[in-house]
């Protein structure tokens, strides 16, 4: 059976006493939220002091990035090793802002895939399409692409840790939302390509969706058979609104 999950990025956002408080909010009102995996991934400062908090809790530990080499003269990086010494157990790879901003590519995806595995870290890897390709009609190649050069790549064994987030980019901050019905096709084209590959281990994979879900439309998402849960951008800064996500289920 497929975890349900919801996972926070809470992106470039929060002090660290904020970020403190925030996650020991989400522990408590979480108390009562059964059968959903429960993750948060805080800026890197705050991976010890929130892990701090977490711990005992339903709730797991995320980074939002690593990086592609184990170790050296990489200045600003850090490493899936470092990460996982922090308490956290994910990793967020190939989100979009990651993408576009920073010009990470496939290859260099490869690279921080193999990390991770390396490192003890599940991956939360992302793929989606922008509002050109999804108006062209080209979002299915696109979305097919991006795990074909991926996770593709992976042995079967370590397939079977990571979790899929489908981030329609044209909806990531932007307040637009995909239909649940676009949402449910998108993410079935998702694991059927996925079974290409890896089979009935593709059943089993968690399928998250990205792209500005909220208290208000989380329940009509959740409620199709192949999205498995939410990445959550901005709703997941307040408690209460994350925590209502979780509960839509």
């Amino acid at each position: 059976m497929r975890k349900k999950i919801v996972a926070g990025n809470w992106k470039m956002n929060t002090s660290i006493s904020e970020g403190e408080r925030l996650s020991a909010e989400i522990v408590e009102k979480s108390k009562d939220v059964d059968g959903v995996l429960l993750i948060v991934a805080p800026p890197f400062t705050h991976l010890t002091k929130v892990a701090d908090k977490l711990r005992g809790s339903r709730t797991a530990l995320s980074a939002q990035n690593c990086a592609a080499e184990t170790s050296g003269a990489y200045t600003g990086e850090v490493a899936a090793s470092m990460i996982a010494e922090t308490g956290a157990a994910y990793c967020i790879l190939g989100h979009s802002e990651r993408r576009e901003y920073y010009g990470e590519t496939d290859e260099t995806l490869n690279k921080k895939l193999r990390q991770c595995f390396a490192g003890n870290l599940s991956p939360i890897f992302c793929v989606g399409e922008k509002l050109a390709e999804r108006e062209g009609n080209r979002h299915f190649e696109v979305i097919k692409t991006q795990l074909q050069n991926t996770v593709f790549n992976l042995e079967e064994e370590d397939f079977g840790k990571v979790i899929i987030a489908y981030e329609p980019v044209w909806a990531i901050g932007t307040g637009k939302t995909a239909t649940p019905e676009q949402a449910q096709e998108i993410h079935a084209f998702i694991r059927k390509t996925l079974a290409e590959k890896f089979g009935a281990k593709a059943c089993e994979t968690s399928i998250l969706y990205g792209g500005s879900c909220n208290p208000a439309n989380a329940k009509s998402l959740f409620a199709n058979g192949d999205v498995d849960g939410g990445l959550i951008g901005g709703a997941s800064l307040k408690s209460d609104d994350f925590i209502a996500i979780a509960k839509s289920f």
